[in-house]
Parts: C-alpha cells; structure tokens; sequence
C-alpha cells in the first residue's frame, strides 16, 4: 500500500531536518570561510591585491543575484528536484575550487558555488515549511534552521581558521565535496518532491532581476572599496536600479510572474524581510570587522580568531533550538521580534566601545549579547516569511528572506565600509607619521572600526523600529496546502 505523504515525513523527520539544515549550514558557511584563508591563497595562487576580494565577490555576486530566480525554479520545477541541483552545482564547484591552479579558475569556481548556494537556499526553506506541518515538529524544525542560518558565518571563520592553520585552505573548499555527496544520496530517500505549478517561467523578469541584483552586489562591493562617490561605483548602481525598475515593469504586465507583487501585501511578512535586511547589515559588518580587529590589533592567528567567535554561534544555537523554539508557541513571535533588535542594539554600542587595550571579555560580552539577539530574531522570522503562503509560493517566500540577508550584508559592508575608511583616514591625518607605526595603524584600524559601529547602531534601531511597526502576528501557521506534497520516488 502506497504511504501516506504525513506519515512518511513523520518517519523520516529526523533525517530529513538534518538533510536540509546540513545544506543550508554548508552555504551559508562557504560565505565566510575563505576570509582568514585570504592571505594564504594570495601567496599560494599569485593573486594580485585587487583580484583577491573576488575570491569572497565572486561568491556574494552569484549568490545574491540568483536567489530570487533560485527560489521561483524550485516552486515551478519542483523543490526537491531544484535543491538536488543547487547541492551538486555547489559541491563540484567547491571540488574544483580547491584544485585551483590560477586566480580565474578559483574565482570562477567560487561563482559557481554561488550559483548552486541561491538554488539550494530558498529551496531547502520551502522544502522545511512544506515537509514539517505539525506544530512541535514544525517550530523545532525551524529552530534548528534558523540556528544553522544565523551561526553558519561565525562557524565558517571558526572552520576557515582550522583548515588553514592546520591543514591547507584547500580543505575549506574541498569538505563541501563528501557532505554534499552524502545529502544527494540521503535527499530522494527523506524528502517529498512537490508539484510544479506547470506556469512558464518568466524569462525577462529572471533576466532583469538577476543582472539587477548581481550589479547592485558588485556596485556596493566597489562602494566599499572605491567610495560612494567613485565612477565605477555610481555607473554600476544606476545601471542596477534601471534594471531593478525595468523588473517592476515586467512583473506588472507579465500573466505569469516571477514575483508576484502580491507576496509584500502581508504586512508582517514585509516586516520580516526589512528586519532581516537590517540585522543583517550588522551581522555582517561584526564579521568582517572583528575578524580584522583580533588579527590586526591583537594579533591573532586565523584559528585563535576563528575559535574567539565560538561563543556567538553557540548563544545563537541555544537560543534558537532550546528557548525560543520551545516558548513561541506559548509567548508568541512579538516579543522575540522586539527583544532581538534591542539586544542587536546593545551589542553595536558594545562594540563601538571596544579599543588596542580592550581585553577578550569586552569582546566575548559584545558577542554573546549579538548571539542573543540573533537567537531570538532568526526563528521567528522564517517562520513569518512563510506564515500563510500559498505552497506554491513558498520557494519565492523563501528566497525573498534570503535575499534580505544578503543585500542587507552587502549594504552594511559597504555603507559601514566607507563609514570606517573616513574615520580611518582621518585619524591617520592627526597622528602623522605615528599613523606608520605597528601601534599606529592599531590606532587607525580602532578609530574606523569604531566610527562604523557608531553607524550599525542605526540600522538596528532601524529594526526594531520595523518590528513595532509592521509586525501584528503572533501565532502562525503551516503554508496552504502544506500537507499535499507528491510522494517520495
């Protein structure tokens, strides 16, 4: 007798959160675990100055420019099917990446990954909110997941920093291999494939909006390196928002959209992608910054620095699989929306505070209220990018919140940037020829890290404004039609 698809997901639901929480984990992880490998691949790999932040673009690019297309493939095409080619696109890229010889073939592979990470993301999302329907399984499965997307950036310095010290930085690229062959061998055998909704996919509206997407990635990447007021930087970010506006256009008129307008009329769930964008930005700009600051101004090694963010991702886990899994069904998505933001807010004056002879445990207690604030924001915010979409939007819903994540990551690095490289400059200005000093370039590096904290702050009241403004839900529930996958092959 052919199962039930409920009582295959209840059999399998064990393995199947840790297939899809395993995928997200390895993408989102690959966004950061090469960035304490930087200098070892320069020297192993000949890299000019300028062709190495690709190593880290060439990623981002792919990633945030294809994910809304990801998404909308899965909901069309199958997500099963989709995720399976994102994990094999993103796990022989990762293969090849580590064999690189030259610049272009590890930038190359590096795209490659990104590409593969923006099928395999909004896919898995919408594969957890249409396999996991009964409440206690569904907020535990959520939990985890959150925790997988929130901690994978500290957990890729963590990981980068051991390969690299220990190993090689070839190893950060070539773990992705053997975990994405085991995930493709377990995903036909614990995941239901869903059903495409037979629409034809709207190939202008892809077009448009991925090459909006990936220029406004690059031109933000060159607005923090280069400065806002750069040619490069403004021509590059013209040309996104012409082909951002074209997208609008194409999606009003087209019968079959690739993003339906319709799916920012929830109130809550547009409040869900705006927080996302802003805590985002802070989260990102913690990364990039505190890795250098450990390095450049403590001088640790990758692994020590790497081992230093431990605490974060742990509060991060905790709070998203022990506590606010278990309290939302009982207190609601509000409160964890409101205290998030505020302890992202405490955390940003923190670290503004943190200097040369700042000690660890300044810098562990800026991390732990981060860690808080993400642990309690993560889980809720899945949970209402998908509250109520219709199951054949849940791939777009998805990839929506993951596009949030990142554009948000890439705004703070480049606002934040250029925030740290004035105030940098002018702190070189007033010390003189100190400014060429070991101690004097800690001092530049501190008074911008310092300034661009200043500046976070603002994006995470931006967030909390955000959440008390637009967020009302407080209970939510399985997407449409959630129950009705077809069976597993």
């Amino acid at each position: 007798m052919t199962e039930a698809p409920a009582a295959q997901a209840t059999r399998n639901g064990g393995l199947a959160l840790a297939v899809i929480c395993v995928a997200q984990l390895m993408v989102v992880l690959d966004a950061t675990v090469v960035n304490v490998a930087l200098p070892r691949i320069r020297h192993d790999l000949h890299f000019s100055l300028d062709n190495l932040t690709w190593v880290v673009t060439a990623y981002s690019l792919a990633f945030g420019g294809l994910l809304l297309f990801g998404g909308r493939t899965g909901d069309l095409f199958g997500r099963r099917r989709m995720f399976m080619i994102g994990i094999t696109l993103f796990a022989g890229a990762s293969l090849v990446g580590g064999f690189s010889t030259s610049e272009a073939m590890l930038i190359i592979a590096r795209g490659v990954q990104g590409a593969g990470g923006a099928i395999a993301a909004p896919t898995a999302l919408a594969l957890l909110a249409t396999t996991f329907t009964e409440p206690a399984a569904r907020s535990r499965a959520f939990g985890v997941f959150a925790a997988m997307g929130a901690s994978g950036g500290a957990l890729g310095l963590l990981l980068g920093g051991v390969l690299t010290d220990y190993a090689s930085w070839r190893w950060a690229l070539f773990i992705n291999a053997p975990i994405g062959a085991i995930v493709l061998f377990l995903t036909p055998r614990v995941l239901n494939e869903s059903q495409g909704s037979g629409t034809k996919l709207d190939l202008p509206g892809a077009i448009t909006v991925t090459a909006g997407m990936s220029t406004m990635v690059y031109g933000l990447t060159k607005a923090a390196s280069d400065g806002w007021g750069s040619t490069t930087t403004i021509v590059t970010l013209g040309i996104a928002a012409a082909l951002l506006v074209a997208f609008v256009f194409i999606e009003h008129f087209s019968t079959h959209p690739l993003m339906p307008f319709r799916i920012f009329s929830d109130r809550n769930r547009t409040g869900a992608y705006l927080i996302m964008l802003f805590l985002a930005a802070a989260l990102f700009t913690t990364f990039y910054f505190m890795a250098q600051f450990q390095q450049n101004v403590h001088g640790w090694s990758p692994f020590h620095t790497g081992l230093g963010f431990l605490p974060m991702p742990v509060t991060i886990m905790f709070m998203s699989i022990v506590v606010v899994r278990r309290l939302i069904p009982r207190l609601g998505i509000r409160p964890f929306l409101t205290a998030g933001p505020i302890l992202a807010i405490a955390a940003m004056v923190a670290m503004s505070q943190l200097n040369a002879s700042s000690s660890y445990w300044p810098f562990l207690g800026s991390l732990l209220l981060l860690g808080l604030g993400m642990g309690c924001s993560f889980v809720p915010l899945t949970m209402t990018a998908v509250n109520g979409v219709a199951a054949h939007e849940t791939g777009l819903a998805s990839a929506l919140l993951n596009t949030g994540q990142q554009v948000g990551g890439a705004i703070g690095l480049a606002a934040f940037g250029t925030v740290f490289a004035h105030a940098a400059a002018n702190r070189a200005s007033e010390i003189g020829h100190r400014a060429a000093t070991t101690a004097g370039q800690a001092d530049v590096f501190v008074a911008g890290q310092q300034h661009a904290f200043e500046a976070a702050i603002v994006v995470t009241v931006l967030a909390l404004v955000a959440s008390l403004a637009l967020i009302r839900v407080n209970k939510v529930a399985p997407p449409a039609h959630a129950t009705t996958p077809a069976l597993a092959d």
